[in-house]
């Protein structure tokens, strides 16, 4: 992988992960035309997936401190009332990632069917959100577990996590803020285990595939600064419900995957 492949697929990265828009989908499309070989593929799309991570704990940095310093008063808050509601989130991607790890990595082989087929039904997702009046309710357990399931098919490429969760909570008639801050901190955790426990095998993986340190630094920094940005965007535009014309182009960029597959 060249610096200048690993600079557009960590923009690429950055950019999709918090729009709902399929970072995943997005990224197997960016390897096809890339030409980009599946297990050098893989290697980097952990290390982007992480950087992301880090960009949104920056944006949520003082909410994150204040979970932690509610969650160590050692009694039941608020904090720790919605670190719950985190975890049992958590519980069905975890679920996804002990039994059916390989079935799901299988699926980032370049499938530009598959990712086609995937947008559109993220598309219909986001549509669905505005042909239902928006709620007000702050998200009960029950809808933490809905949006957790949603989270966990996303790990389909091509169907978008912030896309799934965001249009699961808004359909629960959560309110906007909320739903959109629960979106991006409830995937935090299984990121960054994933992330730790493939430590070994990216390092592996770079042996054999030959990156370069430089691309990998490359991407890490593209995708962190590029999802900052993004994180924040996407969160205004949350609030005022304009997820109309990411359905449009989910619709579009999968029916182009579908033709050239």
């Amino acid at each position: 992988m060249t610096w200048f492949e690993a600079l557009i697929l960590g923009l690429v990265q950055g950019l999709t992960e918090f729009l709902p828009v399929s970072s995943s989908g997005h990224l197997e499309i960016g390897k096809v035309l890339l030409n980009i070989e599946v297990k050098e593929s893989l290697t980097f799309t952990i290390l982007v997936h992480f950087a992301t991570v880090l960009s949104t704990i920056t944006v949520f940095h003082q909410d994150i401190k204040k979970l932690f310093v509610g969650l160590f008063q050692f009694r039941w808050n608020d904090e720790t009332r919605y670190v719950s509601k985190i975890l049992i989130s958590m519980i069905p991607v975890l679920i996804v990632g002990i039994l059916f790890r390989e079935e799901v990595e299988s699926l980032f082989s370049g499938n530009l069917l598959l990712v086609g087929g995937a947008l559109m039904i993220t598309a219909l997702l986001l549509i669905s959100t505005q042909l239902v009046k928006p709620g007000e309710k702050k998200i009960p357990f029950l809808d933490a577990l809905l949006m957790g399931i949603a989270q966990a098919i996303a790990t389909i490429p091509g169907i978008s996590r912030s896309g799934a969760t965001i249009s699961t909570g808004l359909l629960l008639k959560n309110g906007r803020s909320d739903v959109a801050q629960f979106s991006f901190l409830m995937v935090l955790l299984p990121i960054i285990g994933a992330a730790l426990l493939d430590i070994f095998s990216i390092s592996s993986s770079s042996s054999e595939a030959g990156i370069a340190t430089g691309s990998l630094v490359i991407g890490f920094l593209a995708a962190y600064l590029s999802g900052y940005l993004a994180c924040r965007w996407m969160i205004n535009l949350v609030k005022k419900g304009n997820l109309y014309w990411f359905a449009i182009y989910c619709a579009v960029v999968g029916i182009i995957s579908i033709i050239f597959a």
